[in-house]
């Protein structure tokens, strides 16, 4: 069973990627292109395709507005959060399980301390638990019991190793096979379920402590927005 650094048992420890799975980027995409280019932000499908082809975006175009999405915009700092992303995590959290955050956001020279800084500040802001906090492309090189992903490269190369992938439904991932979950009141059973196929119990709760979004009143405004 896995350790920390002094030698403490973790327990279960559950990968989660963020972008297209604890935030909505290509919602935060999407605004940020349509300013940019002066469409009409419905004109943009959310049902879109990996490679963003729905939008009319070459390669280079996407990586343009991506850049510029992540240091002018700094979409990282205000992407909006996945319905009941929270409030999940932190059940889990609760009961016992290592949140670890594992995410390739430095995707753009030279704007490495603007991403790092952001993703943290949003998570923060957004009320998300985690223990660890994991910036890197090569995702199997990170240990976890189970992972929450959405790219198909991601999934694909994380089961190779082996390993126990729960698919977060998105249009350009439906054709990979399952687990899936369709939100993360899916993704709180298929952790469960995987939990209990590895042999462990989660705890319950303690009374009192169910909302978990109401116990993140702590979070705080985010430093360039009034208190």
């Amino acid at each position: 069973m896995p350790t920390d650094p002094s030698g403490t048992v973790k327990g279960f420890i559950l990968g989660v990627d963020l972008d297209g799975v604890v935030g909505d980027y290509t919602a935060a995409l999407r605004t940020v292109v349509a300013e940019r280019t002066g469409v009409d932000p419905e004109s943009l499908p959310l049902e879109r395709s990996w490679d963003f082809r729905e939008w009319g975006l070459s390669p280079e175009e996407f990586e343009q507005h991506h850049r510029a999405a992540v240091l002018e915009h700094r979409i990282f700092r205000t992407m909006p959060v996945m319905p009941g992303a929270a409030e999940a995590l932190w059940r889990l959290s609760d009961a016992g399980v290592w949140i670890r955050i594992i995410t390739h956001r430095l995707y753009v020279n030279w704007g490495h301390a603007t991403a790092v800084a952001d993703t943290v500040a949003w998570l923060d802001a957004s009320g998300i638990p985690y223990r660890d906090l994991c910036f890197l492309g090569a995702k199997p090189q990170v240990e976890a019991d189970c992972y929450v992903e959405d790219a198909p490269h991601n999934v694909a190369a994380l089961r190779s190793t082996g390993a126990h992938v729960i698919v977060f439904d998105q249009p350009y991932n439906r054709d990979v096979d399952g687990p899936r979950a369709r939100d993360w009141a899916e993704v709180e059973s298929l952790v469960g379920d995987r939990v209990t196929e590895l042999g462990l119990t989660l705890q319950p709760p303690l009374p009192g402590f169910e909302d978990a979004r109401n116990r993140l009143r702590r979070v705080r405004a985010l430093p360039d927005e009034p208190g």
